[in-house]
């Protein structure tokens, strides 16, 4: 089934509604052809909206009513289009205080909050780093095309000791210099 990534960090305000609910031909300037939107390329699959707290309260409102009716209009059609979705979402934000801050649309936050699941950090389960280290190893192996290299107890050590601000993500982007050294 289809699994179609959303970055909400990444899509200007303005443009996030034809994106996620499409356009038709002549709805605004430069909309030269009918578009989809992600959510009806998503039917009958899977739409994550990674980085949600960063989604404008006017594009969350949007947003709630297509989740609540399983409803799109594309910009410029009057015509609803029924979608069946399942949504996923991630944040590195505390929505439940983004709510109280009025950051975050508090109906939209209990529709979206079926199931949570929170991950630690990297710097608070350390246990994990071999494991991460030796899958970025191997798919940076293969991105790379070159044989993965050897990674000594002594640099697991000191990527023990290394806080991770950056977390996975600034670990893969290490290994991935390190490779490229």
């Amino acid at each position: 089934k289809p699994f179609i990534v959303v970055n909400c960090a990444a899509v200007p305000d303005n443009l996030i509604e034809s994106e996620l609910f499409g356009h038709e031909k002549g709805a605004f300037t430069g909309a030269e052809t009918s578009r989809a939107g992600k959510f009806e390329a998503a039917h009958g699959g899977t739409i994550f909206f990674d980085e949600i707290g960063d989604m404008a309260m006017e594009s969350q409102a949007k947003l709630l009513r297509v989740l609540q009716d399983g409803v799109v209009e594309r910009v410029g059609s009057g015509k609803p289009r029924q979608v069946d979705v399942r949504t996923i979402v991630a944040t590195n934000r505390d929505l439940r205080k983004a709510v109280e801050d009025g950051a975050f649309r508090e109906d939209l936050y209990f529709r979206l909050e079926v199931l949570t699941i929170a991950l630690p950090p990297l710097r608070e389960r350390m246990q994990d780093l071999p494991l991460l280290v030796n899958h970025f190893r191997e798919k940076l192996s293969k991105k790379l095309r070159m044989p993965p290299p050897a990674i000594g107890p002594d640099v697991i050590e000191a990527f023990r000791r290394y806080r991770w601000p950056g977390n996975i993500r600034e670990l893969e982007h290490t290994l991935e210099q390190c490779f490229i050294l």
